[in-house]
């Protein structure tokens, strides 16, 4: 795979912080930041697999067995 630079923001706190954890990871920045970016996309396809897979199980329906109940007539037939 190829990498590509770019150019990130963060906030000095933030990044100081990531920075003490690669070290104590013995990493880097941004092999940590590709591993956080690759396991949010891995959730994102899971959850919309997941949601389509729901939502045709709910389009196709449930067999409840379901009868019309009586009505009060019929239970009250003299």
């Amino acid at each position: 795979m190829q990498n590509q630079n770019i150019t990130l923001s963060l906030p000095k706190s933030i990044l100081r912080k990531m920075k003490v954890l690669a070290a104590q990871r013995q990493s880097s920045v941004s092999r940590l930041l590709t591993l956080a970016v690759e396991k949010m996309l891995a959730e994102e396809t899971e959850y919309e697999t997941a949601h389509k897979r729901q939502k045709t199980i709910l389009e196709k329906g449930f067999d409840l067995d379901f009868h019309k109940p009586a009505s009060r007539e019929e239970l009250h037939e003299r």
